[in-house]
């Protein structure tokens, strides 16, 4: 019996293993540097994919309340998704005002043909309804998402990334998006 339980235990580890890592192969190249990244809902996991970001080797620009004059010389706006209350209220803003400052990047990033790429670090203790009203909006407009798959496991990027055939990346912690970042990356 407890042959069996270490085979099957093994067997879910590479298979695992094998699922992340195809994932990093499949991941295509599509965005060029410098990048943008701001959050969508004034979340702290936007650190984390600064962190991310320069752990990757990649040229980019933090700024937590960026506004369309900050697209200037960037091509990439990566949106990190995720309503955090406490962060909304230390920015001076309400979900409300959040969501128009991201809007009306996204809208000017459109207008210069700025690709967009979201991420979502924060698994499912960043979801919620907030969370999930900023998603639906913005995710839409992605060239690309990664997310940890905890913050997945009802299927909402999922569900709105295959209407939209926007590729998906699912990474099991934080630390494991830095893989699939640097390769979604022209170099």
């Amino acid at each position: 019996m407890t042959q069996r339980l270490t085979v099957c235990l093994g067997l879910t580890f590479l298979l695992c293993s094998g699922a992340a890592l195809s994932a990093v192969q499949n991941t295509t190249a599509v965005f060029e540097e410098p990048l943008l990244i701001t959050s969508a809902g004034q979340n702290a996991e936007v650190q984390l994919a600064a962190v991310l970001a320069k752990r990757a080797g990649l040229d980019y620009i933090l700024s937590k309340l960026a506004t369309a004059s900050d697209l200037e010389n960037t091509k990439t706006l990566t949106l990190v998704l995720g309503a955090s209350l406490k962060g909304l209220g230390a920015a001076g803003l309400d979900v409300d005002k959040e969501r128009e400052r991201v809007r009306a990047l996204v809208t000017e990033s459109q207008k210069r043909n700025i690709p967009i790429l979201c991420l979502h670090l924060g698994g499912e203790a960043r979801r919620g309804q907030q969370t999930d009203d900023l998603i639906a909006e913005f995710l839409t407009w992605a060239k690309m998402a990664i997310v940890v798959k905890s913050g997945n496991n009802d299927g909402f990027f999922t569900k709105i990334c295959q209407a939209k055939n926007i590729p998906l990346i699912e990474v099991g912690k934080t630390a494991d998006a830095l893989e699939p970042l640097r390769k979604a990356f022209k170099r």
